[in-house]
C-alpha cells in the first residue's frame, strides 16, 4: 500500500514585485494588529468591541470571489479603502451594543435575522473608525518626506478623512488584510477585510523599504581605500660602522648619530619622509614629503 503526501502548492512568483519588500508585510501585520487591539480598548469604541479580541492579521492576494459579503468603500486624498465584515461579527456587535451587552456570536443566527438599516449604518460606522486606525498605520511608518501634508483646518484624525464610497468586490490579484477576531466569552472566531488600492498598497511597502534601505545604509562598508589596512615603518635613524667596531662594541657604549628628517617604509619600499617631533613623551612623525 502507498500513500500519498500533499504539500502545499509552490508560490507563484509575480515579477512585479521584485525588488519590492513583501517578504516585510508580516511586521507591518503585527504593527497593524496592536494598533487594531489598542483601538478596541478605546473607550469610544469599547462599546462596539468590548466582547472581542484581536487574534490574527495577515496579508494575502485575492485569487477569486472567495470572500463573499457586502463591500464598503472608504476614499481619502491619500487612496481607498475597500472593507468588508463578516454578518455574523456584525451582529454580534450590534447586540453587543444594543442588546443584551454579550457579544455572543455563537448564538446568533444570521440566516433567521433581517437586515436592517441599523445593521448597515453600523457597519460604515465600523469600516469607518478601523480604516482610520488603518490608514493611520500606513501614514505612521511613511518617511517624513512621503507624509501628506495636512490641508488649512483639517482636522488631524485620520479616520475622519475617510468618507464612505460606492464599494465592490475587489478585483483579482488584490491585496488583502485578513484580520480574525475572537469572541471573549465563547470563543468563536470572525473575520473582516481590508483591501488596499495600489496607492495605499505601494505606500505600505514604501515605509517598509525605508526600514530595510536604512538597515543596508548602516551596513554599508566604508570605501576600499578608507578599509585596507596598511604597516608603515618608521625609521629614525641610520648609521654605518665597521665590522670590528660593531664587534668590539661593550654595555654602555655610544653611538654618536644625527637624527634629520625620518624615513617611512611601506614594507622595503621608502614613500615618504617625515620630520621627528615629541609630544606628551612620544616621537612622534609629522610633515609628511613624499619621497621621490
Amino acid at each position: 500500500m502507498t500513500t500519498t503526501k500533499q504539500t502545499a502548492p509552490p508560490q507563484v512568483l509575480d515579477p512585479c514585485l521584485l525588488g519590492r519588500p513583501v517578504h516585510l508585510l508580516h511586521l507591518f501585520a503585527a504593527q497593524l494588529r496592536d494598533d487594531l487591539a489598542q483601538s478596541m480598548r478605546l473607550n469610544m469604541n469599547r462599546r462596539y468591541w468590548g466582547g472581542f479580541q484581536v487574534e490574527d492579521v495577515a496579508f494575502e492576494r485575492l485569487e477569486g470571489n472567495e470572500i463573499r459579503g457586502r463591500w464598503l468603500s472608504f476614499a481619502a486624498p491619500a487612496g481607498q479603502i475597500a472593507f468588508s465584515l463578516e454578518r455574523k461579527v456584525l451582529l454580534s456587535v450590534l447586540n453587543y451594543r444594543y442588546g443584551s451587552g454579550k457579544a455572543d456570536a455563537a448564538a446568533l443566527d444570521e440566516n433567521t435575522v433581517k437586515v436592517t438599516a441599523t445593521e448597515e449604518r453600523l457597519a460604515v460606522v465600523l469600516g469607518q473608525q478601523l480604516a482610520g486606525t488603518l490608514a493611520g498605520r500606513i501614514e505612521l511608518n511613511l518617511p517624513v518626506l512621503d507624509k501628506p501634508a495636512p490641508a488649512e483646518g483639517e482636522a488631524e484624525a485620520v479616520d475622519s478623512e475617510f468618507k464612505p464610497a460606492p464599494g465592490s468586490q475587489p478585483p483579482k490579484g488584490s491585496w488583502i488584510i485578513t484580520v480574525t477576531l475572537a469572541d471573549i466569552q465563547s470563543g468563536a472566531t470572525g473575520k473582516y477585510w481590508f483591501a488596499l488600492d495600489k496607492a495605499l498598497m505601494a505606500s505600505v511597502l514604501r515605509g517598509l523599504l525605508r526600514d530595510r534601505d536604512a538597515g543596508k545604509k548602516a551596513k554599508t562598508a566604508a570605501p576600499l581605500v578608507q578599509r585596507l589596512q596598511v604597516g608603515l615603518v618608521g625609521r629614525l635613524a641610520s648609521k654605518e660602522v665597521p665590522l670590528g667596531s660593531l664587534y668590539d662594541l661593550q654595555v654602555g657604549d655610544v653611538i654618536p648619530i644625527s637624527l634629520n628628517r625620518a624615513d617611512v617604509l611601506l614594507e622595503d619600499s621608502r614613500i615618504f619622509t617625515a620630520a621627528v617631533t615629541e609630544h606628551k613623551g612620544k616621537l612622534c612623525l609629522t610633515s609628511f614629503e613624499d619621497a621621490e
